[in-house]
């Protein structure tokens, strides 16, 4: 039960369950509720693969800043054990992806935004172009569900997605922004300070309601 609790904790459930959520709303739209959950977990196992990924590349900067509520630097699992179940989760992901109700192109699009979540992981958050991957990523999730019934995604889904995306990436950095600085993780966000932040999400967000609306 320990080792279960620090692999949930290290996918950053709670974002992972917001997403699968999306998932399953916009699965009911297209489909129905029963293709919706499994689009819900296939989508919940690749958001597994982007934050074990991130909580085993930030290991030592977590260490470092003593952030005792990551389950490596706890102790609640080890490294190994956390990339034994990375290792295992990336083709199980891709392969429940492809064969699950998104199909072989709504899978694969769908993976295209876990290696989005990926590339932000170990490159791209020491980039100005941090919000990349965010904005691809969002745009993808409810446009791979609109593909896999053979719909071309609208622009208000993909463009609203993509603003939405680049929001929550300038909100969810606020919380370490400070200490982010200090071990040089230099994405958008960090360079534009707390205040410019949240004014940009406000513009990002409030953008999105009108194209989506």
């Amino acid at each position: 039960m320990r080792k279960i609790r620090g692999l949930l904790k290290a996918s950053h459930f709670i974002p992972s369950l917001i997403v699968s959520a999306i998932a399953f709303l916009f699965g009911t739209y297209y489909w129905w509720e029963g293709p919706a959950y499994v689009i819900a977990f296939t989508v919940f196992t690749g958001q597994l693969v982007v934050g074990w990924s991130n909580d085993l590349y930030d290991f030592a900067d977590d260490a470092k800043h003593a952030r005792t509520n990551k389950p490596l630097v706890s102790g609640l699992i080890t490294e190994r054990y956390l990339r034994k179940w990375l290792v295992f989760m990336v083709p199980f992901s891709l392969l429940a992806n492809i064969i699950g109700p998104l199909g072989l192109h709504g899978g694969l699009l769908y993976f295209l935004g876990v290696g989005c979540g990926v590339a932000y992981n170990f490159y791209f958050k020491f980039r100005i172009s941090s919000p990349l991957p965010y904005a691809v990523a969002f745009a993808i999730l409810p446009s791979c569900i609109a593909l896999s019934k053979s719909i071309t995604p609208p622009v208000w889904m993909w463009l609203g997605g993509g603003l939405l995306g680049c929001a929550a990436h300038f909100i969810n950095v606020l919380k370490d922004m400070d200490k982010d600085r200090q071990s040089s993780i230099k994405g958008l966000p960090q360079r534009v300070g707390k205040a410019g932040s949240i004014a940009i999400a406000i513009v990002l967000t409030a953008t999105a309601v009108v194209v989506i609306v």
